[in-house]
């Protein structure tokens, strides 16, 4: 049975690759940003985000794909976790894709997870708070985390995957 985890700074595909990854699985897809963000982009509560963590874990009969972060759900979420696949694209494919997703969410103010009336806002776009300026200031914190954890003693237990560019990634799951 396959538990895995993809993580990566935002923007690097995440989402739709673990989507991707789930389907070709065949297995339990469960997006973090979903069970985190309530309506009005307010932040869920550690204890209940927590909780859905646990409840969507426990529904996957078969195994799971978890897409996100949130470092401090790792012990919840790397319970049970087999894989870790690491999306490390670089920083200005990142950039790129950061602009161009918010600007297309943003003109078409769809609503960003099923279970809240998120939208991103072309005032939102450049201001303090925006997934672009999130990114900016996350990529390289991000890498240099992910590369301690590949070599903390207490993940070594865990299989690590780094793709490190959109080839790679696409060549990943080809390979499935």
């Amino acid at each position: 049975m396959n538990k895995i985890n993809v993580v990566g700074t935002s923007a690097t595909g995440k989402s739709t690759f673990s989507r991707a990854l789930a389907k070709r699985l065949e297995l339990h897809y469960i997006e973090l940003d979903n069970l985190f963000w309530l309506d009005d982009w307010q932040e869920c509560p550690d204890e209940i985000f927590f909780a859905k963590i646990e409840a969507e874990i426990a529904q996957a009969q078969h195994g799971y794909v978890i897409d996100g972060n949130y470092t401090r759900s790792i012990p919840v979420k790397w319970a049970e976790i087999d894989t870790v696949i690491w999306l490390d694209l670089p920083f200005p494919v990142n950039f790129y894709r950061s602009v161009k997703r918010a600007f297309h969410r943003a003109w078409h103010k769809q609503n960003l997870w099923p279970s809240s009336n998120n939208q991103e806002s072309l005032k939102q776009m450049f201001g303090q708070d925006s997934i672009i300026w999130w990114m900016v200031k996350t990529h390289a914190k991000n890498r240099q985390k992910y590369f301690e954890m590949m070599t903390a003693p207490e993940y070594q237990h865990l299989k690590w995957i780094r793709l490190t560019s959109q080839k790679q990634v696409n060549q990943f799951l080809e390979q499935i």
